[in-house]
């Protein structure tokens, strides 16, 4: 395996750039996830790793070698993509012989590696099965398999599980966290969900617009947010935002928004507007009057384990509640939040937090 690394990397379609002076280094071993809305890069950036695109600047390296200009099919890595890409009229062990037999590599050792990967992947009993006679997953896996036997530096994964259904991508999220495991590969995974990114990474890669927003273990970004795109990417549901004032006071610094006071209990050499934001299971129902803010409930999903209260203030802000599943609000109901100081993320004009 290897370490995958970009310097200084830019991509341009024509007066379009997609890519931004990415600078990044996904060590040896590791599960890295990028994520990031759509049209942030993240498939630009994977597939210019695989070298089915070109990058307009820059350097891109594998292990010790640059690879910004080595063909696709000498850059050891191998890709499994969205759509399972399996050929119809060939079985699941021609499936996943046909790349080594283009690549020459003899009967026997094609043969062994097939064994093994099917072993890993619990594919054993459908070597001999077309691919429409497979359900989603197993197909899924089949494509994982083919990449398996190429025995590649990086593994790249390009949103793999989007096409299945809720319950079968909690499924393969566990089977390729396990596989991750088994092989110790360098894998980077591209999605757009970034549940499976908190799930699944060592390290998630933020982007934005090209750029790299932010770089870290999956809870560092959840409990520490460099900007205020992070903070509300991360996280579901996402972040809640209000627009508050910063006051200089004797015991720190306190927050106003609308009539309510919000004492922060340290000074943050800030004083006008910020961003406040603070996550839906960190905001604590109290009774009317008795909290920070009061707010009126108006829609209220029952989930069983928990319970979403989607709220608004007097201001006019929508605020979403995370509460025990027994939480019964009727809409219309007011209710007091109370918000802990330590709880609180808050981000300056340029959307970049003031307590990172």
């Amino acid at each position: 395996m290897a370490r995958v690394a970009f310097a200084n990397v830019d991509k341009f379609y024509g007066a379009v750039q997609a890519l931004s002076d990415v600078s990044l280094e996904i060590e040896d071993g590791e599960f890295v996830v990028f994520v990031g809305p759509s049209g942030c890069g993240k498939s630009t950036l994977l597939r210019s790793v695989a070298g089915l695109e070109s990058i307009s600047g820059g350097v891109i390296s594998i292990g010790d070698r640059e690879v910004t200009h080595v063909a696709p099919s000498d850059r050891g890595v191998a890709m499994v993509f969205q759509s399972y890409a399996l050929y119809p009229h060939m079985t699941v062990r021609a499936n996943m012989e046909f790349g080594m037999k283009i690549n020459g590599v003899g009967t026997a050792e094609r043969t062994a590696r097939v064994a093994e990967a099917a072993r890993v992947l619990q594919l054993e009993d459908l070597l001999e099965r077309r691919p429409a006679q497979l359900s989603g997953g197993q197909r899924q896996r089949v494509a994982i398999g083919r990449a398996i036997v190429k025995e590649p530096q990086v593994f790249l994964f390009d949103e793999p599980l989007s096409n299945l259904d809720a319950k079968l991508r909690v499924q393969m999220r566990v089977e390729l966290e396990a596989l991750h495991e088994q092989l110790g590969a360098t894998m980077i995974y591209v999605t757009h969900d970034q549940v499976e990114a908190m799930t699944m990474a060592d390290k998630i890669v933020v982007l934005n617009e090209g750029r790299v927003e932010q770089v870290g273990p999956p809870m560092e970004l959840y409990n520490a947010p460099a900007t205020e795109f992070v903070a509300g990417f991360i996280g579901a549901p996402s972040m809640n935002f209000l627009s508050v004032t910063s006051t200089a006071g004797g015991n720190g610094d306190r927050l106003t928004y609308g009539a309510a006071q919000i004492p922060l209990g340290r000074a943050l050499n800030h004083e006008g507007p910020l961003r406040l934001g603070i996550r839906p299971e960190h905001l604590r129902l109290t009774d009317a009057g008795a909290g920070t803010l009061d707010v009126d409930v108006e829609v209220t999903e029952a989930l069983g384990g928990e319970t979403y209260l989607y709220s608004r203030t007097a201001e006019g802000d929508r605020l979403v509640i995370k509460a025990d599943g027994d939480t019964a609000l009727a809409p219309g109901k007011t209710v007091g939040l109370a918000l802990e100081p330590r709880r609180l993320h808050l981000f300056g004009a340029d959307g970049r937090s003031l307590l990172a």
